[in-house]
């Protein structure tokens, strides 16, 4: 087996392992937080609203790419539906997407432990408590939202098919829609005090 037919057989393994271990940590993750701190910890918020529907439509975008890595893994003729690019399917390139998808997986859940108890998934109506300004935050406003963007243009290369290249755009644009709706919640709730914070600090990086 050459290189190139070696690294393509491993990514399509490890991507169904990568992206099973993720929903096996975030799973795990919300229930013992839920447990230990005897409260909420997803607040996708009321029912069909704007801040729901993105909620919704990130849950189905995640299982999605789950299904599939993991149905591919098994069923190979499943490449043959997702629209291969075939002039960017080259080791260099899925080995790159590899290691994006890693790192910026790795840094998401960095971030997620340095908030402790102030994470949340969603937008918590009495929360938080302080503005964070310190730690990852003094280089990004959205430090586990970039970790998530990584990982997605990760997937991309890892697997570059006109299915990650719609999972990446639908991907960026929940992220987005989603900063939005939790600028606007920071800003009623610390106003000034996030006003100079915005101005100081980047979005992304």
């Amino acid at each position: 087996m050459d290189t190139q037919s070696a690294i393509v057989e491993f990514t399509r393994i490890y991507l169904a392992v990568f992206y099973s271990g993720v929903a096996v940590f975030y799973a795990t993750r919300i229930t013992t937080k839920k447990r230990a701190d005897s409260c909420e910890v997803v607040f996708p918020g009321a029912r069909f609203s704007p801040t729901w529907w993105n909620h919704m439509l990130f849950r189905l975008f995640r299982l999605t790419i789950w299904m599939v890595c993991l149905f591919r893994w098994p069923f190979p003729v499943i490449d043959d539906y997702l629209g291969i690019f075939t002039a960017l399917y080259s080791w260099p390139v899925v080995v790159a997407g590899d290691l994006l998808l890693l790192a910026g997986f790795l840094f998401a859940i960095a971030v997620h432990f340095a908030l402790g108890r102030q994470w949340r998934s969603g937008i918590d109506p009495r929360g938080p408590g302080e503005l964070r300004t310190d730690g990852f935050y003094k280089y990004s406003r959205n430090p586990m939202f970039l970790g998530v963007a990584v990982a997605q243009i990760g997937f991309f290369l890892a697997l570059p098919s006109v299915f990650t290249a719609l999972c990446l755009i639908v991907g960026l644009s929940v992220l987005q829609r989603q900063i939005l709706a939790e600028e606007a919640h920071l800003s009623g709730r610390f106003s000034e005090d996030y006003g100079d914070y915005r101005a100081r600090v980047r979005r992304w990086f």
